[in-house]
């Protein structure tokens, strides 16, 4: 019985490696391989955010024409989980890290908040060096008076100039044509302002120079204000006066006589007969 896990296998006495045709492999081939996201990242399409070590199914290359102290840097293809848009990122050895080339942001970077390396770290009790940010300072200082003295003259040269120097720089035909528009402007200016200070009738108003009047004298005068009622007694007076005048017509009643009825006509004829034989 064999063994289920062979280790050496069997090659005839006639093999020969050499012959063996080889693959020609073209240079940007891809190999598909599982990894994970090396730093948290967001996607640029659609804003989702990537965490680190999420697992992705991804196309690696080797970058073509970019070596560090030959040393290969490879391209990763991997794809965002929501909106399936394609993001790169390829590897950084100067740094010891990865980079992201395309299609996300890298949230944090940590190589920013480190200081250049390059720099060295000035003692602040040295002398020289405190010499030198003298003088670069003292040396900003005239550049920024020497600035502003530039634009104080140039100020007070656009305040000198008169039109009468500008008009001289000018040929004679120059003069005139700009002579005749500025009259032009002149001319159009008075009749506007006499178009304003002119009423319906075409008459100029003009400009009164007597005080202006007090606002209880322009109330008394006005119509409004004589037909107002005042509360003085004298006028109250006048009133009771031409009440009392006034004419008042008596009307008498006649007074009713009873009525007359026969025996009463009788009694009447009988005086009347006494006194004629009397």
């Amino acid at each position: 019985m064999s063994e289920r896990k062979v280790l050496n296998k069997y090659f005839p006495p006639n093999f020969d490696p050499s012959q063996i045709p080889r693959q020609k492999k073209p240079k940007d081939l891809q190999h598909k391989v599982r990894l994970m996201s090396p730093f948290s990242m967001r996607c640029e399409s659609c804003g989702e955010y990537i965490y680190k070590g999420k697992k992705f199914n991804a196309r690696k290359e080797t970058v073509e024409g970019e070596m560090y102290l030959n040393i290969k840097i490879y391209r990763f293809y991997i794809r965002c989980p929501r909106c399936s848009a394609e993001i790169t990122f390829k590897t950084d050895p100067k740094n010891t890290d990865y980079v992201a080339e395309n299609g996300a942001s890298r949230n944090f970077e940590p190589w920013r908040g480190e200081e250049d390396p390059s720099g060295s770290e000035s003692d602040p009790d040295d002398p020289m060096k405190a010499l030198e940010d003298r003088t670069l300072d003292s040396k900003r200082e005239m550049d920024i008076m020497d600035a502003l003295d530039e634009i104080r003259t140039r100020n007070a040269r656009s305040e000198r100039v008169d039109v009468e120097d500008v008009l001289d720089r000018f040929s004679n035909e120059d003069k005139v044509i700009i002579s005749s528009r500025m009259k032009i402007e002149e001319e159009e200016d008075e009749k506007q302002a006499k178009a304003i200070f002119e009423s319906a009738d075409g008459e100029q108003v003009r400009k009164l120079k007597e005080a202006e009047p007090d606002a209880i004298q322009l109330v008394n005068k006005s119509a409004a204000a004589m037909e107002i009622p005042s509360f003085k007694p004298s006028a109250v007076i006048k009133k009771r006066k031409n009440t009392a005048a006034s004419p008042v017509v008596v009307v008498k009643k006649k007074k009713e006589e009873p009525k007359k009825n026969a025996l009463s006509l009788l009694a009447s004829y009988d005086d009347d007969s006494s006194s004629s034989s009397d």
